[in-house]
């Protein structure tokens, strides 16, 4: 997986995670939502964009970076996005990580990372999820994570944090 060297990220980048930080918001204050936003860019405009929507669609593969590809999708009539940056205000689970691999996304850009928030949003605590992307071969897929790591992170519960087990996912 070749990732980005360690520069500073972009102004362009920071840009469209801010973009992201408000789905994400937005997705906090929707009943049913939960705060986790994406953008899909191409040509640095925004292609589609989404938060999760999981439990407003009794869905639960509607994860924000997987209805954004949806709605990338449609929007554009193709189903795959090698020419797209994919940003997300976590990093990818594994599933959104497939998804990103099947739908041959360019770049992932994401925020906090798995060691910054609760360990209820990692399903396979023992499994880095971005594996995923390194096992997959792709040398035409780059990622960058902690891109406003901060900010990102303060949308989630933290570690260590004494979540109730009945609002804890993935446990």
């Amino acid at each position: 997986m070749p990732s980005d060297p360690t520069p500073p990220a972009s102004e362009q980048d920071i840009a469209f995670m801010r973009r992201a930080i408000e789905l994400a918001k937005q997705g906090e204050r929707a009943r049913g939502a939960s705060p986790i936003g994406c953008v899909i860019v191409m040509d640095g405009r925004i292609v589609a964009e989404a938060h999760n929507e999981v439990d407003i669609r009794h869905d639960p593969t509607a994860h924000a970076e997987v209805m954004a590809m949806r709605r990338a999708g449609e929007a554009l009539g193709v189903s795959q996005f090698p020419d797209a940056v994919l940003y997300s205000t976590l990093q990818p689970c594994g599933m959104c990580s497939m998804a990103s691999i099947w739908a041959k996304i360019g770049r992932i850009v994401y925020g906090a990372e798995r060691d910054d928030v609760h360990q209820m949003y990692f399903e396979g605590r023992h499994l880095d999820t971005m594996d995923f992307i390194t096992d997959a071969f792709r040398d035409d897929l780059s990622v960058k994570g902690g891109v406003l790591r901060r900010e990102c992170a303060g949308l989630y519960h933290q570690p260590g944090e004494d979540v109730p087990l009945e609002e804890q996912a993935n446990i």
